[in-house]
């Protein structure tokens, strides 16, 4: 009986083995109920330890049943110990609260000295906390995301979409459908200049995602925000000095798959002029070819050194916490390129859809040099009075050489199947330099036992884009063919084009506190003075070849061996580009802000005065050399928040907001492009638009987030640009007004975090609807063609009826792991408005596919990759609908329902670095 005894003990004991269950937890702070991630979990007298994940939990499998002691620790945290006795079956989930080490629950303070303020937690409480409709980015989301740039990062904002520049980069950001021209960009709650060669807007591929600790992205307005934001305002939070010493630096290399496959073509930038022969010599000055730089044309094809990538960041607090030091600067020196396929094309016909008349093949090879750097100081005098002195300076260098082979269908003797169309070839090479740079002098100020808060800024901001000596080359055939001074096609261009932005600004803000009838009310007036000045400056030489003819071989072996005869020795800098410009703007607001019980209320008006205006100073015969426009908006808005629970809010908002014009679209210019010719609009009127707001808010933790809002724009005299016709036929692109436009949408953002694995969800539906005047062509009774104006309502330009965002997460804490898949897609969305009904250029929608993972180390250094457009998605344009004449052309496929007119390929890029953090 004995071994049958046994043999029944030892089966029992394997039914236990098999029910040994599982224990699962969260860790929370006990004051804040934010989840700690990172926690050390372990079951004492044993080897079993792990860390609690995204949403704070922890899971032990398969403990044997029986008595067990649970001991939770963190840095900065006392340590929790619990006894348990583990049962056969599942256990309930256990909730650890965690005090901080001098055993007091945490207060705000402490949360503020404590806790990283680029961390997710920041952000997640920041939303919740604020009055407006915000969306927060932390500087860690940042951090460890596949993205280098601010542009980049916005687009995982929900209801944000971006614009890519040439190189496939996000460069503008469209919020909530509204073009990038709706929009405005703070540094440190502060406007700034702009470095955009034409508008007002930030390009926001200029600035380094390592400068900052956090990106805010505001969608209604406050009475003591600038009026001139009717998507929204997106805000650069620059980092601050921490408690203790932190150093954070970063070196990475990689490459883009493009120059993988080709060459890329440069030419010696360093070999340009800054100025033209003009600025050098004076206006009587006759140039010669002497004065012009052989390095603009001197261009080869080479394999390039790989992509760099480095930051570095150092700061502090000294004397008690009382003074605060950081500095901190990035680089990036990236290669890119960029194969596309343009087709020009032209209405025509009865049906007046586009004809192709002929189609580019162009390679683009691009080298980005991207330089931050970001200082402040600050300083607390005492408890009542502080002052702080921010300086940030970016500048991004593009150096850009553009090959383009043209093949021309239109003339009457091309036959597809012949291959017999004209040939052309144009190499442009570019250097763009953008910088922009800020100092910022701020107080704050505390009298009267607090009851008095004022705060003030004083502000210079300046900005320059210059493109000096950029330089074309077209010849008439093959470049290893001819060139031919009997054709139009063959000639070259020297241009110089500059503009500098000036603010200069001031900002007051006084706040009295005081009790009404129990309840404590915050009044704050205040206001600013802006004065804004710009300028522009353009100059243009055209060549033409020296003999009627030149072959390749005999009379040039490269572009650096061909001479030129100078068009027009004195260059072209009297026109309507070059001008003076300035703006002062006025502003004074007053508010309210109150609490009752679960409500707080923030509102009032703000009044905005604008003088602007302009001086051409080559004025030639135009309607209007000078020009000014002077108004005042009074702007209301209100605010409500209510708290459902602590953990639900619900919001609702009005605010009333103005688009004002740029300098550049209302000076009277005319600009001949390579595609278009542009024109100003001196008689252009700003925007006015109503913007409602409502928002369901829950946060049931310190991670996770569940937003619910909806959206409504109500917009007069919308500003756009499209194609007109002037009165003599010839079609010009311009910016105008046009009536009436609505907008309306909702967004859904969702973040949940189940221990080591997270996703972050948004989506945002957007409609807009604008009725305008455009041409139609048809055949009359006597069977004349006819040109009819036709009312047509479309989209705003710019806006895509869905947007959605989706990143899946992966942190071991316990082993150093971060890893992120990023997917973004935008919907199709109107590129160019064009005069002709149904002739629109739409860009279609497209997926863009990022990833990127870090392994952190013991001795503080981690690895990262980052991986950008894995899917290699495309920029591809089109127009609605088709033509017969164009079903033999490449690419215009039988069976689709449009004309391709252009896509752009990119591939990937990679990215391979370390970290280092102290």
């Amino acid at each position: 009986m004995k071994p049958i005894f046994k043999i029944i003990l030892c089966f029992f004991l394997s039914i236990t083995a098999a029910k040994a269950s599982n224990i699962k937890g969260y860790v929370y702070d006990k004051k804040t109920g934010e989840a700690l991630v990172g926690a050390s979990v372990k079951l004492e007298n044993t080897d079993r330890v792990t860390m609690t994940g995204l949403d704070g939990s922890f899971e032990f499998k398969k403990v044997k049943a029986g008595p067990a002691i649970l001991r939770v620790s963190y840095v900065t945290y006392q340590t929790f110990t619990k006894q348990l006795n583990v049962l056969d079956e599942d256990n309930p989930s256990i909730q650890v609260y965690l005090s901080d080490a001098d055993g007091n629950d945490l207060n705000e303070v402490v949360i503020g000295a404590k806790h990283d303020g680029a961390s997710e937690r920041t952000a997640r409480k920041m939303e919740q906390k604020a009055m407006q409709v915000t969306n927060v980015v932390s500087g860690r989301a940042m951090e460890i995301s596949p993205d280098l740039t601010v542009a980049n990062v916005v687009q995982r904002v929900s209801g944000v979409s971006i614009e890519r520049s040439s190189n496939g980069g996000g460069q503008y950001a469209i919020l909530r459908g509204m073009d990038k021209r709706y929009n405005y960009t703070l540094v440190n709650g502060i406007k700034i200049a702009s470095s955009d060669d034409k508008f007002r807007y930030v390009p926001l591929d200029v600035f380094p995602t390592e400068l900052l600790q956090r990106l805010e992205v505001y969608k209604s307005l406050t009475p003591n925000m600038e009026g001139d934001a009717v998507g929204g305002v997106i805000n650069m939070v620059m980092k601050d000095a921490p408690p203790k010493l932190e150093i954070n630096a970063n070196l990475a290399g990689g490459y883009n798959q493009m120059l993988l496959d080709r060459k890329f073509l440069s030419f010696d930038a360093g070999a340009l002029n800054s100025k033209s022969p003009y600025e050098i010599n004076g206006k009587n000055y006759n140039a010669k070819p002497g004065d012009f730089s052989n390095g603009a044309v001197d261009y080869k094809a080479k394999q390039p050194a790989p992509n760099v990538v480095g930051g570095l960041s150092i700061g502090q607090r000294f004397l008690d916490n009382r003074l605060g030091v950081i500095i901190a600067g990035s680089y990036q020196n990236n290669y890119t390129a960029t194969n596309s396929t343009f087709y020009n094309s032209t209405v025509a016909g009865t049906d007046a859809v586009s004809r192709i008349t002929s189609q580019d093949y162009r390679q683009y090879s691009e080298q980005q040099k991207r330089y931050g750097l970001h200082g402040k100081i600050d300083y607390t005098l005492n408890k009542n009075n502080k002052l702080a002195l921010v300086n940030s300076y970016v500048n991004l260098t593009s150096i850009q050489t553009r090959d383009v082979l043209n093949i021309n269908f239109s003339n009457a003797d091309y036959n597809p199947g012949a291959g017999n169309a004209q040939l052309t070839y144009q190499t442009r090479s570019r250097l763009a330099e953008q910088q922009i740079y800020n100092t910022t002098l701020q107080g704050e100020h505390k009298l009267f036992n607090e009851k008095l808060k004022i705060n003030w800024s004083g502000v210079y901001s300046s900005a320059k884009n210059d493109v000096p000596e950029e330089t074309s080359v077209t010849l008439n055939g093959l470049r290893t063919n001819f060139l031919d001074r009997r054709t139009t096609a063959s000639k070259s261009t020297r241009r110089w084009s500059r503009n500098t932005d000036e603010d200069k600004a001031g900002y007051l803000d006084l706040t009295y506190s005081t009790a009404i009838a129990g309840l404590k009310v915050d009044f704050t007036a205040g206001g600013l003075y802006r004065d804004k000045q710009r300028s522009s400056f353009y100059n243009n030489y055209v060549f033409e070849p020296s003999v009627p003819k030149s072959l390749y071989g005999v009379d040039f072996n490269n572009y650096t061996e061909i001479n030129w005869d100078i068009q027009n020795p004195k260059g072209a800098v009297a026109n309507s580009l070059t001008y003076n410009a300035s703006e002062k703007t006025t502003a004074g607001y007053g508010m309210f802000n109150l609490k009752i019980q679960d409500l707080e209320v923030i509102g009032g008006a703000r009044v905005e005065h604008t003088n602007q205006g302009y001086d051409l100073l080559f004025p030639a015969g135009e309607s209007k050399p000078k020009g000014s426009q002077v108004y005042t908006d009074v702007l209301p808005s209100l605010n409500l928040k209510y708290g459902l629970t602590a953990q639900q809010n619900l919001r609702a908002s009005y605010f009333r907001s103005l688009n004002r014009p740029g300098f550049y679209e209302i000076v009277p210019s005319k600009v001949v492009y390579e595609e278009y010719t542009e024109r100003g609009n001196p008689d252009l009127k700003r925007a006015i638009a109503d913007n409602f707001d409502l928002r369901y808010e829950f946060f049931p933790n310190s991670s996770d987030q569940l937003l619910i809002g909806g959206f409504y724009k109500n917009i007069q005299d919308p500003i756009e640009y499209t194609i007109q016709a002037d009165t003599r036929g010839d079609l010009y692109y311009s910016a105008g007004n046009f009536g009436n436009a609505k907008n309306y949408g909702v967004e859904l953002d969702y973040v949940k975090f189940i221990n080591k694995f997270g996703f972050k969800a948004n989506y945002t539906y957007t409609h807009s609807r604008i009725t305008t005047s455009k041409t139609s062509r048809i055949r009359n009774s006597t069977g004349d063609l006819e040109t009819i104006s036709v009312e047509q309502t479309r989209p705003l330009y710019g806006q895509a009826a869905h947007i959605a965002n989706l990143s899946l997460l992966y942190k071991d804490t316990q082993n150093g792991w971060d890893a992120q898949l990023a997917g973004s897609y935008t919907g199709d969305r109107i590129n160019t408005v064009s005069q002709f009904v149904d002739n629109d250029l739409w860009q279609k929608g497209f997926i863009q596919m990022d990833a990127s993972v870090e392994k952190k180390f013991k001795n503080k250094i981690s690895v990262f990759v980052k991986a950008g457009n894995l899917l290699n998605t495309p920029t591809t344009l089109f127009i609605k609908g088709v033509n017969a004449v164009n079903a033999g052309l490449p690419d215009q496929k039988d069976g689709k329902n449009e004309t391709l007119i252009r896509k752009d390929y990119y591939e990937q890029s990679y990215l391979l670095g370390l970290r280092y953090k102290l």
